[in-house]
């Protein structure tokens, strides 16, 4: 047990460090680098390119390095992106979000099967049940690895909070922020300065410091999965072809529930995408500076990890329709807010509210969601998760894709009306379910679909 926590314990803090610079920096995309749009359409590419690298290389990979050098190797694929920041243009950033995206689904899987191949193997020799060990293990990780969020965004408010000159934000500029917003390069016209280059480049020499420490961490740690194991390797290993997974993944939509699922799955890309990109640069960025981004998604990260612990207890006794119906009604209401709100340095607490909301119902999006994936699909899971992370990175992509070109409120009332759409969808999908076979779910399924939640945030 102790050999094996120990390579538990190397996997996530290995990915703490790396998710600490990347997720600190996925959130600054969109303010860092507004100009012509560079920062968000880098994050487009990267959500595409990792609808690609899904669909075909964690097998290959896996099979050809093993786990141990695949995680180390995709781990390099983020790195490349943080030193693509260094001197951000379409030349550099575009480049890198496409290696990243390629190395993002490659360590997800490895991952996941080495965690697995340990759990298994721990309760074979302990004469234990190998789903309870591989929970367990999953529990670890995640609970160190959630903390990501909150380390990464502290990083860059106190690095940008050293900015020396504050200047005053006048009324002028405060009324091209929010809903209605000018369309303009924010970071350039309104709020405190933009950073010093010596400060960017402080903060992503730290980024890269993480993502190369990461790398040695899992080079020099990780016990490479042992000669015994290797048949438990090649088991799990033994998917499919890509045609085959790539044409089982589109006969799945033949099922009428799945097809009703993709705009509840897609929204939850683009509630995502809204707040990373659109929130934190046209409210916050715009009106407190740039500095402010990480503590704001902080709050953001620390009411999502507690509440998809709680949420997730909580299901089995209120169910998923109340807690989806909780999730819209809290949507719904901040869309509605952040389309009347005008923002001002003055309504700090405000600035912090939303992200807290948003935090509450994102917890649901992706802990019922996935369970619902499980449950409805049991019998096609591989399939089901597939479509799973293509429309939910397509919500991505398209977030992503078209947040410079259109103002602030025509986004809010395009999120308002996918929102409203995966609601009836999702209302119809339960409604076949029930007539094709009432009372099937079972406790059972939960558990096996836990390991995939953050799976789906890359």
């Amino acid at each position: 047990m102790e050999r094996n926590l120990k390579n538990v314990l190397v996997i996530s803090f290995g990915f703490l460090l790396l998710f600490t610079a990347y997720g600190g920096l996925q959130n600054l995309q969109s303010s860092l680098h507004s100009e012509e749009g560079l920062g968000v359409a880098s994050l487009s590419v990267l959500y595409g390119a990792l609808i690609l690298s899904s669909m075909f290389l964690p097998p290959v990979l896996i099979k050809k390095l093993g786990c141990k050098w695949t995680i180390a190797g995709s781990m390099c694929c983020y790195i490349a992106f943080s030193l693509g920041n260094f001197y951000a243009s379409w030349y550099t950033l575009i480049p890198t979000s496409v290696i990243l995206g390629l190395g993002g689904a490659p360590l997800w899987s490895a991952k996941c099967t080495y965690l697995t191949i340990a759990g298994n193997s721990y309760a074979e020799k302990a004469e234990k049940n190998g789903k309870d060990i591989i929970n367990q293990y999953f529990g670890v990780f995640f609970l160190i690895f959630q903390s990501s969020g909150i380390w990464g965004n502290l990083i860059s408010s106190l690095i940008f909070s050293q900015a020396s000159t504050k200047v005053e934000i006048s009324e002028e500029n405060l009324a091209c922020c929010g809903a209605y917003d000018c369309m303009t390069d924010t970071t350039n016209t309104t709020g405190p300065a933009e950073p010093s280059n010596s400060l960017i480049y402080t903060l992503l020499g730290i980024y890269t410091a993480s993502g190369v420490l990461a790398v040695l961490l899992i080079a020099i740690f990780l016990d490479e999965i042992k000669s015994d194991q290797a048949e438990t390797e090649k088991e799990i290993l033994e998917t499919p072809s890509f045609w085959s997974t790539f044409l089982a993944t589109f006969q799945h939509l033949k099922d009428k529930r799945q097809c009703l699922l993709i705009p509840l799955t897609m929204y939850s890309g683009f509630e995502q995408g809204f707040l990373s990109g659109d929130y934190t640069k046209t409210y916050v960025t715009c009106a407190l500076g740039i500095h402010y981004v990480g503590y704001v998604m902080i709050c953001f990260s620390a009411v999502n990890s507690l509440c998809s612990l709680l949420f997730g207890k909580i299901s089995q006794f209120t169910g998923r329709k109340l807690l989806f119906a909780l999730a819209t009604v809290t949507n719904t209401t901040c869309i509605i807010a952040l389309l009347l709100w005008k923002p001002h340095p003055k309504q700090l607490a405000v600035f912090f509210i939303f992200p807290a909301l948003w935090g509450l119902s994102d917890a649901i999006w992706q802990t019922q969601t996935n369970g619902l994936y499980g449950i409805l699909f049991e019998k096609h899971k591989e399939a089901a998760f597939a479509n799973y992370r293509l429309w939910e990175s397509f919500g991505f992509v398209i977030a992503f894709g078209y947040s410079t070109k259109l103002q602030v409120y025509i986004k809010l009332y395009i999120l308002l009306s996918v929102l409203v759409l995966s609601m009836v969808t999702y209302g119809a999908a339960e409604y076949l379910d029930a007539k094709s076979s009432p009372g099937t779910p079972t406790a059972t399924k939960k558990e096996k679909v836990e390991p995939l939640t953050q799976e789906a945030h890359m």
